[in-house]
């Protein structure tokens, strides 16, 4: 129940972020940055027809299409979001919001950013308001384009359309509105923390993994992994650690084994001990 709870404030926050983004940002700058909500600001601009009641309509059609010719079992959340994220938007059309900049960038910057940290959160809650996903997934089962190709597709077509129906600049400044849209979800669902990762490769693996514990504290994971030329095996250690402490790794890894190869990366929304829990230690030999 409460992680029911939980989704639900995740749907109905990002649904908010999506709307609100959408309609102080997006809607008055012409930004039609792909997926329903960019064709409605092209048939708003064309024909007139209020944004929020063509989401409403087309996001409820999209997932009745969609449950005839995919069979998906779209849940109540599905349902929920496509109804109230439009519903949201016929709020901010029927208060006359206007607009909270009229600088495109400006509007492109913190509209792509908005519906990004709203997509995100409805992501989290484990659910989604329907629209171009969609017919992505249809384009997908009849055609065998991998997913990511038709989004990518249905999402320029719109894009290119706007720049048709606005202006060539309208659209470049719709394609920045969804880069920073895709890379906001992605902060949204990994995190923002800036844990890295540490792959070692050393003769003095064990000496390394001794002083990671004793002068880090922290752990280590050792990898079986065979080199490509040699075809000899060498364990690899992985080593989890905070950004504040990459330098200390760097520092004891070359104290010990000057030779050693050291491959640092990114780690997302690492959970566990020592990170999003108390560590615990135990007796090692």
């Amino acid at each position: 129940m409460k992680q029911i709870v939980k989704d639900y404030i995740y749907l109905l926050t990002g649904s908010v972020f999506v709307a609100s983004a959408f309609s102080l940002f997006l809607l008055p700058n012409n930004l039609a940055s792909g997926g329903v909500s960019g064709i409605s600001i092209i048939t708003y601009e064309l024909f007139n027809i209020s944004p929020g009641a063509f989401q409403l309509v087309s996001n409820v059609l999209l997932l009745l299409v969609g449950w005839m010719i995919l069979g998906l079992g779209f849940g109540v959340k599905s349902l929920v979001g496509s109804i109230f994220l439009p519903g949201v938007i016929l709020f901010y059309e029927a208060i006359d919001a206007g607009a909270a900049v009229n600088d495109t960038l400006l509007a492109a910057i913190f509209g792509g950013a908005g519906v990004g940290i709203g997509l995100g959160l409805i992501f989290r809650g484990r659910a989604s308001t329907g629209g171009m996903d969609l017919l992505a997934q249809i384009l997908h089962k009849f055609t065998h384009i991998p997913l990511y190709l038709c989004i990518a597709i249905l999402d320029g077509a719109v894009v290119l359309v706007a720049a048709v129906t606005f202006s060539f600049t309208t659209g470049l400044y719709a394609l920045i509105a969804l880069f920073i849209t895709i890379k906001m979800i992605d902060f949204v669902q990994l995190g923002f923390t800036q844990d890295k990762m540490a792959y070692v490769i050393s003769e003095q693996r064990d000496v390394i993994t001794r002083a990671v514990f004793d002068e880090l504290d922290r752990g280590a994971t050792e990898i079986q992994a065979i080199g490509a030329y040699s075809r000899l095996e060498r364990p690899m250690l992985l080593v989890v650690v905070r950004q504040n402490e990459v330098s200390r790794l760097k520092e004891i890894i070359r104290r010990i084994d000057p030779d050693a190869f050291l491959i640092f990366s990114e780690a997302h929304e690492v959970m566990g001990q020592g990170f999003t829990s108390d560590k615990r230690y135990i007796n090692v030999p």
